[in-house]
C-alpha cells in the first residue's frame, strides 16, 4: 500500500477532500521525523511506537580493497509495533512460504 493509497481510502472513508487528506498524512509523517531528529520519541497507543535505537560501534569489511573499515556508533529510527497489533496480524494473514 502506498501513500496515495492510504490518502485514497482515508478520504473515501470520512467523506474528504483527497488535497485535505494528503495534506493531513503529510504532517503527520513530518511530526514524526521533526520528532525523531530531535531525540524524541513518538508512541501511538494502539499502533506502535516510532523510537531511535543506537547501534554500537563495529568492525566491518570493504571487500573491492580487502581492508577492514571501523563503522562509528550512531543512531537509526525504527517503529516497534503495539502487542495489539502484532496480534492482529497474526491472526488476521496467513504466513507466505518462499
Amino acid at each position: 500500500m502506498t501513500k496515495a493509497d492510504i490518502v485514497a481510502k482515508i478520504s473515501e472513508k470520512l467523506g474528504l477532500e483527497k488535497g485535505d487528506v494528503q495534506a493531513t498524512v503529510e504532517s503527520f509523517m513530518e511530526e514524526v521525523k521533526n520528532s525523531l531528529e530531535t531525540g524524541d520519541n513518538v508512541y501511538l497507543r494502539g499502533f506502535g511506537s516510532f523510537i531511535i535505537k543506537t547501534r554500537a560501534e563495529k568492525t566491518g569489511r570493504n571487500i573491492s580493497k580487502n581492508t577492514t573499515i571501523k563503522i562509528p556508533a550512531h543512531n537509526i529510527p525504527a517503529f516497534k509495533p503495539a502487542k495489539i497489533f502484532v496480534d492482529g496480524v497474526k491472526t488476521n494473514t496467513e504466513a507466505k512460504v518462499n
